[in-house]
């Protein structure tokens, strides 16, 4: 049996997205893989209630305790690689960190987004924004996409999609839980077993999904 695959979770609010995974993983669903390590942005979030409710280590690095992007990055990608990460989950992670992080973890940062990419996505697209956004526009179906994550925002390489039906009457608190509950919490466990059966590869910016050995 291949060594599992070391998994941090970065959050920086309730978790919803961290609990799929242990849900997944507690279901068998993330292959070799194992969630070692959640990290928050900010002390008192839920996200780490969550970590500690299933027995994970929580740890709170802190944006604000940092005078700078590269100091708290630095700190960030130290941290993770003296823990032998071999996957780096952004969940409802929502603090810029630099190339230093990607610098460590290349094409092993995975993030999960709450639209089709490339439509709301990009620098102020996030959480209830991207679903005022779709509703705005008036599209039919919208949903989410698992990408690598890259220092340009929401552009890394597409892993998976999930399209989901926009309805009559939706507001953005409606529309954003039938996202996550329809698309969010199926594509990023998927995405994550994936990674650690080695399947995902990287091509001029494409993801290629190839079939298990």
């Amino acid at each position: 049996m291949a060594e599992k695959k070391r998994i941090a979770v970065l959050v920086s609010g309730g978790g919803t997205n961290l609990q799929a995974l242990i849900d997944a993983e507690a279901r068998g669903e993330i292959g070799n893989g194992e969630i070692v390590l959640v990290i928050a942005s900010k002390p008192g979030v839920y996200a780490l209630e969550r970590a500690k409710n299933a027995g994970i280590e929580g740890r709170v690095l802190a944006r604000r305790d940092y005078d700078s992007i590269a100091d708290y990055s630095k700190v960030l990608a130290d941290t993770m690689t003296a823990e032998k990460i071999d996957l780096v989950v952004l969940a409802g992670f929502l603090t810029i960190i630099d190339e230093q992080v990607y610098n460590a973890f290349p094409n092993k940062i995975l993030n999960v987004h709450p639209a089709l990419i490339p439509s709301f996505c990009g620098k102020g697209y996030y959480g209830l924004r991207v679903h005022e956004a779709a509703l705005r526009k008036g599209v039919k179906v919208s949903g989410a996409t698992v990408h690598i994550v890259t220092p340009e925002c929401d552009a890394g390489p597409i892993v998976l999609q999930k399209a989901v039906e926009v309805k009559e009457g939706d507001t953005p608190e409606v529309l954003q839980r039938r996202i996550m509950e329809e698309a969010e919490w199926k594509i990023l466990p998927e995405a994550v077993r994936l990674f650690c059966e080695d399947r995902i590869v990287v091509e001029d910016n494409r993801v290629i999904i190839t079939e298990r050995d």
